[in-house]
């Protein structure tokens, strides 16, 4: 039987990535897969009850819906448009190199905001639209923010830190310190393959600015003079963001802007109203007509998403790979960085295996040649590198969304470089 859902895991998985690359719609193939799987292992309702928890993921809809609806507003109030118009011309002189900057920005800033989703939502609004009107392709510009989301591997505020640092005795701070290096080396490596790779595809150049140009011509023709308080006003979360992550909170005065993005996406949606004075009852209907967008187009995916998990699950197929993970000492090196990046691309989060891995296999660390930070960070880091090549994670489908391009497209060109990553911990990380 074991055998049976084995090759029933194996052939869900071949079709699913067959079907997506195929480019059928997205959530019908997760949730048609999933419950295929779920249904013929006899665990219909583990694919049902998948559904219906994701539904309601607390921490998703409040970051996704509440970024979706304030770049709603940006859009209505053409807030982003003088934003992109003020930063064009500094930054389009920096030409494909503005690929690599856009992707370190969004690493560093993920240390402020530890929710990939969140953090792409928030960096993406601004920075997607001056990529595209820079010149970079809408699937370059989507995979340059996603490629730094993985920096949240340094917050303070991670669980896996945390739980490294209980069992190394080593304080938070301590243990990223540790790992900091590989952990940015990572990022870099992330950030220099997807610019080489933007070269060789043709990924830069003034076809795609006029193609941006062209959908956008009304709203350029029609455009005045840049409005510097207009334009402040999708930097106005992010800053909060960003203030509110770090020490620069305690800063007498900045104390409250330590809160979440839907708190900081309103006082942003605020600011915007304000400064433009265009009708309240218009900037909330836009709000929340971003808010649905969101749910239908990004959460719809995530939940279809857990749907095939489930299915996968149900087939024993992701406890297996766990259970390897735990037994494969003499394969340490790979398991730790191999094993939770397969993990994190198949199923759009590398938190479980990594999780898993730092419970039954870390604690032993230094019977086994390594330290517990660079073993158990490891694991975390290949996790979190994986979900960031997956097409079927949450913050990669944010991120398509904002870009207007297929999730696979984007994957395509961050994949190549979240492999050399993973070389790169196994063989010198560990």
């Amino acid at each position: 039987m074991s055998e049976l859902k084995s090759i029933i895991a194996i052939l869900g998985i071949i079709l699913t990535i067959y079907l997506l690359i195929k480019k059928y719609e997205t959530r019908t193939v997760l949730i048609g897969v999933g419950l295929l799987m779920s249904i013929v292992t006899l665990n219909p309702m583990g694919a049902l009850n998948a559904f219906a928890k994701t539904m309601t993921s607390g921490g998703l809809i409040m970051a996704i819906c509440s970024s979706m609806g304030f770049a709603y507003v940006m859009k209505y109030t053409r807030c982003d448009t003088h934003l992109v118009h003020l930063l064009t011309k500094p930054l389009s002189g920096l030409k494909f190199f503005l690929i690599p900057i856009a992707t370190i920005i969004t690493f560093f800033i993920n240390i402020a905001i530890p929710s990939a989703a969140g953090c792409a939502a928030a960096v993406g609004a601004t920075l997607i639209p001056v990529l595209k009107s820079s010149g970079v392709r809408p699937a370059t510009a989507g995979a340059a923010i996603l490629a730094g989301t993985f920096g949240s591997m340094m917050s303070p505020g991670s669980s896996h830190s945390a739980m490294i640092s209980e069992m190394s005795g080593l304080s938070i701070p301590e243990v990223n310190l540790s790992h900091a290096p590989y952990t940015i080396i990572a990022g870099a490596i992330g950030a220099f393959v997807l610019t080489v790779l933007a070269v060789i595809l043709k990924d830069y150049g003034k076809e795609h600015r006029d193609a941006y140009l062209n959908e956008n011509k009304e709203a350029e023709a029609s455009f005045g003079k840049v409005n510097v308080l207009y334009a402040l006003a999708p930097l106005v979360p992010l800053v909060i963001l960003v203030i509110g992550g770090t020490s620069l909170q305690k800063v007498p005065g900045l104390e409250w802007t330590k809160m979440g993005v839907p708190q900081a996406m309103l006082i942003g949606a605020i600011y915007g109203l304000v400064v433009t004075r265009i009708s309240p009852a218009k900037i909330t209907e836009e709000f929340f007509n971003g808010m649905g967008n969101a749910y239908a187009n990004v959460l719809g995916i995530i939940i279809a998403a857990s749907v095939f998990v489930a299915g996968l699950k149900s087939t024993g197929a992701v406890d297996s790979a766990i259970e390897f993970l735990k037994h494969s000492n003499e394969f340490v090196r790979w398991g730790a960085t191999v094993g939770p990046f397969l993990m994190g691309v198949v199923t759009g989060s590398g938190d479980a295996a990594a999780i898993a891995f730092n419970t039954a296999v870390t604690p032993h660390a230094p019977e086994l040649g390594y330290t517990y930070v660079n073993l158990g960070m490891a694991a975390a880091i290949a996790g979190a590198i994986g979900r960031t090549a997956s097409p079927i994670a949450g913050v990669t489908i944010v991120c398509a969304g904002l870009a207007m391009v297929s999730p696979v497209e984007m994957v395509k060109r961050t994949a190549p470089g979240m492999v050399l990553a993973i070389l790169f911990l196994a063989l010198f990380m560990l």
